[in-house]
């Protein structure tokens, strides 16, 4: 029989075994954990040094793949925000212009305060318009004015909610830019309709267009044709006061005016193109945290 005595101490050596083969596990599976946080911080390390070489190099195909699998892997990672938002910058400059719209979205929905929901905001309103504003639109299809207006007008709108919320951001100037030029091909395109209800001999209504512009659009260089319409439908219809009066508002504010400008003005290669604001545009990425 086991005396009672050597029971207790063969008890307390099966306890201390136990317990060291206990914490021998544990510290086995702390090591082999520790080991799959440093290789799972390598890889997303990885993955968003990748993204950067790719979009310095213009690759912006590899970089979104690069960014999406990091995303994707890690969406509670270092490089999580971070990368939400140079996703939204990489689809921008790859033409994926609806592709940027909804991750700006997102990322607006997700991180209200973010510092980069400034950013979120300014390149939601740039890729309202841009959906179709390859190379070969913008020199071959010119006139913008022409093609459906609405994403203009969403773009218009989007930008000035930016800036009503960030007036001091970097980006608040090429957004005010871009807001002229939205504004200008807002005003063509009132031009368009009030020309065509001209050739309709539907006066009254070209006069509803041209007012339009000239109170809603006064700083847009469709003006002087807004003026020009007036003129010339007032005289049609018979009233001589007001197509006077129009008439000494455009010698006043166009001092090179001709009667023969009352013709359907002819505008240049360059301003049908852009609207006087051609140019190559630089669009930031977003900066990096801290």
């Amino acid at each position: 029989m086991i005396r009672l005595k050597d029971y207790y101490l063969l008890k307390k050596i099966l306890i201390r075994k136990l317990l060291l083969i206990l914490f021998v596990g544990f510290l086995l599976q702390a090591c082999s954990s520790k080991e799959d946080q440093t290789d799972a911080r390598l890889l997303e390390k990885e993955l968003y040094d990748s993204s950067q070489t790719r979009m310095k190099s213009g690759n912006f195909s590899s970089a979104i793949a690069s960014l999406e699998t990091l995303e994707s892997r890690f969406p509670f990672g270092r490089y999580a925000e971070q990368a939400q938002a140079e996703l939204i910058y990489a689809y921008y400059m790859n033409y994926e212009f609806e592709a940027a719209r909804s991750s700006a979205e997102r990322f607006i929905n997700l991180h209200p305060r973010h510092p980069h929901s400034a950013y979120a905001y300014y390149l939601r309103g740039l890729s309202a318009f841009t959906d179709d504003s390859g190379l070969f639109s913008r020199y071959f299809e010119s006139d913008l004015s022409r093609r459906d207006i609405e994403p203009a007008k969403r773009s218009f709108d989007d930008l000035s909610d930016f800036l009503s919320r960030y007036p001091n951001s970097a980006y608040a100037a090429h957004a005010q830019q871009r807001m002229v030029y939205l504004r200008n091909i807002l005003a063509q395109h009132e031009l368009h309709v009030a020309n065509f209800y001209m050739k309709r001999k539907a006066y009254v209504a070209a006069i509803s267009r041209a007012r339009y512009i000239l109170e809603h659009m006064p700083s847009t260089p469709q003006t002087r044709e807004a003026l020009s319409i007036l003129v010339r439908a007032y005289g049609i219809i018979g009233y001589e006061d007001l197509k006077e009066k129009n008439l000494e508002i455009l010698k006043m504010n166009y001092p090179n005016f001709k009667t023969e400008d009352l013709l359907e003005p002819k505008r240049s290669w360059k301003s049908r193109l852009s609207f006087g604001l051609l140019g190559n545009e630089k669009i930031p990425p977003p900066s990096k945290e801290n």
